[in-house]
């Protein structure tokens, strides 16, 4: 009996024990099935009473770490640009004005060509709206918007916002606010908000994007944005611009001249010492006020819109040329004479404001010089918005005081200068190419915004190399300009300088033929703004052959791919072949999609396999057509299926457990993974890549 009685415990504890694994295998296999289901903002929501009939939405998000929400003002042609619906708003409340957005960050996106706005860390949207129905319960609210990190994410999110209780409508206040939401008039700034897909959104979508007020740009009475670049990063390449101002005939031999002035005519060489000091650190306060007086008057709102407006790129373009014509010797630009003799006199006072009004005479003076490296520093600067142009005048401004210090306190390296020369003219000649080519990425910005296709990218790179072509040219002293000095033979410095320049002309020159040119891919309009994507002479057999011959369904994708948009037409093509099937979840507004197909794709070892070894589906997650209403559904959460992309998106989600992209899947002809340890790849480099291509391919039959 005892045996027996222990024979049951055992086997009871083994079905007991079995029991606990299958749980504990069940609870794992769920949590790792939903690991990927992502959702990196999680928001809040509250209503705020005003006045009257007026009340403050306030939504509130909480973005993870590493990831950036795109805001409204993401131009188009970017990534996706947080969209806001307001559901029930018609007879039931108006909009007050226009959503504002807390702190935003500004950086300029080389995939696209555009400066994208994002939130990073904490998202904070608010919108005014009257009451003008007494029997309005509730304001339903809708986000559409991306969010990315190494994976972008297009998510939505619904509010619905339940009025106070206790609200009683003010009759009176409600008419007049109606009167007075008649009379606001959108500002032009509204249109950047426009979704970058919005050309193929459906009539229901155009609908909710025509309503004037849904479409809004910041207000001044939110925080400032962010520098598109750190601040530290303007810096330096202010300190730069400085250093190369003071290479400059105008300012060069000032230094010398401004030194000896101090240490001989100081009572002691302490003193001599402490008025080059203030000299140098009164250059620092008169640029940086120069600074602080721009962001002032314009603002880092203001300076930022205008970064991408069409007549500001026109402008600065022509400002560009003018300053580069001048370095380039055709003419000096210069500051009335009558300021410096006034600085002058003032100088005579002696004491700290005689040094005060000695630094603004060599602001002044120098001016021809230096005015085209400030002026493009304060415009680069400002455009990124906040104290980035403050920043910038104290990095520059810094780089032109620290001789005069430095120089005052070791006097004796003085006889170590290089003595005055044409040299310094070479440095001005040099300024003017850079200025030049500078010049033409405003005229790009402008060209890319108008969609006029006259600087496309083929014309760009060749008007690229003409200019760095003649710089090297000049360089090698094959050129002379005006207010050159004969030239018996080039330096060492010189000569070393010609040959980098000779070496970035010729490695601009395969950008002709479709060559990413990633040192420079911010500059350039993007690939696909070119007369071919395949580069010069790329498109007259290999694209117009291929096209004709593509099977229904099919086009020429990136790199001169095969690629299928629909999954049924792809999967019936690699049957009729018998090819793996390759799934790219991918978006219109995704950008490290487009860095894994511009990097990734076009590596050589991995293009062959893309175009030969399998079937390219490449399903976009934010298409905005909508479906058949034939082919719309609800899904088992409950989820509306209404647009292509919602079809494909529940496809990525209830078949593999993601909700990210770019997402890549290898497939047989019956939808099985090939890739068995990594059935997904997603961001990643050039080798994993190859070898998760390699390992799924060989895994069909």
């Amino acid at each position: 009996m005892k045996s027996t009685n222990q024979l049951h415990a055992l086997r009871s504890k083994k079905i007991w024990n079995n029991t606990i694994l299958f749980l504990l295998f069940f609870l794992f296999a769920f949590a790792k099935g939903n690991a990927q289901i992502l959702e990196p903002v999680k928001w809040t929501s509250k209503i705020e009473k005003k006045s009257g009939n007026n009340f403050v939405l306030i939504f509130d998000g909480t973005i993870e770490k590493d990831w950036h929400l795109y805001s409204q003002f993401t131009p188009e042609g970017g990534p996706l640009a947080l969209e806001i619906a307001f559901k029930n708003q018609k007879g039931n409340y108006n909009l007050v004005g226009k959503a504002k957005e807390g702190k935003t960050r500004t950086a300029f996106n080389d995939v696209f060509g555009v400066n994208e706005t994002f939130f990073e860390g904490k998202a904070h949207i608010e919108q005014e709206i009257t009451i003008t129905n007494p029997a309005v319960k509730t304001i339903e609210v809708e986000f559409d918007f991306q969010v990315c990190k190494e994976v972008c994410i297009n998510l939505n999110k619904k509010f619905s916002i339940a009025l106070p209780a206790n609200f009683k409508m003010d009759a009176d206040a409600a008419a007049a606010a109606i009167v007075k939401a008649d009379e606001v008039v959108t500002d032009p700034v509204d249109a950047l908000a426009v979704d970058t897909t919005k050309s193929m959104v459906g009539t229901k979508d155009m609908e909710v994007a025509k309503n004037p007020a849904d479409v809004v740009s910041p207000t001044s009475d939110m925080p400032d944005s962010t520098p598109q670049r750190s601040l530290w990063s303007i810096f330096f390449i202010a300190f730069l611009s400085g250093f190369a101002a003071l290479l400059t005939p105008c300012v060069f031999p000032m230094i010398p001249m401004t030194v000896s002035f101090f240490t001989k005519q100081s009572k002691s060489r302490a003193k001599g010492i402490r008025n080059a000091i203030i000299y140098g650190f009164s250059i620092i306060a008169i640029y940086v006020i120069l600074g602080l007086i721009v962001t002032k008057i314009f603002g880092a709102d203001a300076l930022n819109a205008l970064s991408t407006d069409v007549w500001f790129n026109l402008i600065f373009f022509v400002i560009l040329i003018i300053f580069a014509t001048s370095f380039l010797g055709a003419f000096e630009i210069m500051l009335p004479n009558s300021w410096a003799n006034k600085a002058d006199q003032q100088a005579d006072r002696g004491g700290i404001i005689g040094i005060l009004f000695m630094a603004l005479a060599l602001a002044i003076v120098s001016f021809s010089c230096t005015g085209p490296i400030v002026g493009t520093l304060l415009v680069e600067a400002a455009s990124n918005g906040g104290i980035a142009p403050v920043i910038g005048m104290l990095g520059f401004s810094l780089a032109l005081a620290l001789p005069f210090m430095l120089f005052a306190m070791f006097p004796g390296w003085l006889n170590s200068l290089p003595k005055s020369g044409g040299w310094l003219n070479t440095v001005k000649v040099v300024l003017g190419f850079l200025e030049l080519a500078l010049a033409f990425k405003f005229l790009s910005n402008a060209d890319l915004v108008l969609q006029l296709h006259l600087l496309e990218r083929e014309v760009f790179i060749a008007i690229w190399i003409a200019i760095f072509g003649a710089l090297t040219l000049y360089l090698f002293g094959k050129i002379s300009l005006p207010h050159d000095s004969p030239l018996q033979h080039i330096s060492v410095g010189r000569l070393y300088l010609g040959l980098l320049t000779l070496v970035f002309t010729v490695y601009l020159i395969p950008g002709l033929w479709g060559a990413p040119l990633k040192l420079i891919s911010a500059f350039p309009p993007p690939p696909q703004y070119s007369e071919s994507p395949f580069g010069v002479g790329g498109s007259s057999n290999s694209s117009a052959g291929l096209e004709k011959g593509l099977p229904d369904g099919a086009e020429l994708g990136p790199h001169g791919i095969m690629v299928f948009h629909d999954y049924e037409d792809g999967l019936a093509f690699a049957k009729s072949i018998n090819k793996p099937i390759m799934l790219d979840f991918t978006g219109y507004a995704c950008v490290n999609c487009r860095k894994m197909e511009n990097n990734v794709w076009s590596d050589e070892k991995i293009l062959p396999i893309l175009k030969n070894d399998i079937v390219l589906i490449s399903l976009y997650v934010d298409d905005k057509r909508e479906l058949p209403a034939d082919k719309q559904y609800v899904t088992a959460a409950g989820d509306k299926i209404i647009t292509v992309g919602d079809k494909w998106t529940d496809f990525m989600i209830s078949k593999y457990k993601t909700n990210t992209q770019p997402l890549y899947v290898l497939t047989d002809l019956e939808g099985k993974n090939l890739n068995v340890s990594k059935p997904t790849i997603s961001y990643v480099g050039t080798d994993e890549y190859l070898h998760w291509l390699k390992e799924g391919i060989s895994k069909f039959k």
